[in-house]
């Protein structure tokens, strides 16, 4: 397996964590310092891995020493699990939670509202 090979599933798990999960950055190692929560810990395991031998494959004699099945496995397990999210779908999750969490403290102000004009209607 060449140098350029495992930079490319370096850069393809990259594009899918931008696409997927929104992270900006360079490169795979700062979008996964980026998001160091939003992944699954095997699949971060597996990322950090890919990452560091897609450093390593930089160099030519390190090369040699890097073991293309393990290279495979990362890069698959990274790109099953991003494959499998629908774009955006956890800003979605933060959006919606937020507007449930604002509509429910109208309906606790309004609540609020009803029983104090009760109480000054009824006194």
């Amino acid at each position: 397996m060449s140098a350029v090979t495992i930079q490319q599933m370096a850069d393809r798990v990259a594009g899918l964590m931008e696409e997927r999960l929104g992270l900006r950055g360079k490169g795979l190692s700062e979008k996964l310092r980026r998001g160091k929560r939003m992944l699954p810990r095997s699949v971060r395991a597996a990322a950090v891995e890919l990452a560091d031998l897609a450093e390593k494959a930089q160099n030519p004699k390190l090369l040699v020493q890097i073991d293309p099945t393990r290279v495979a496995a990362c890069y698959d397990q990274c790109v099953r699990y991003l494959s499998s999210r629908k774009a955006g779908s956890s800003q979605m999750r933060a959006l919606v939670g937020t507007a449930a969490t604002v509509a429910f403290g109208m309906l606790v102000l309004a609540a609020v509202v009803l029983a104090v004009q009760q109480m000054k209607g009824g006194l």
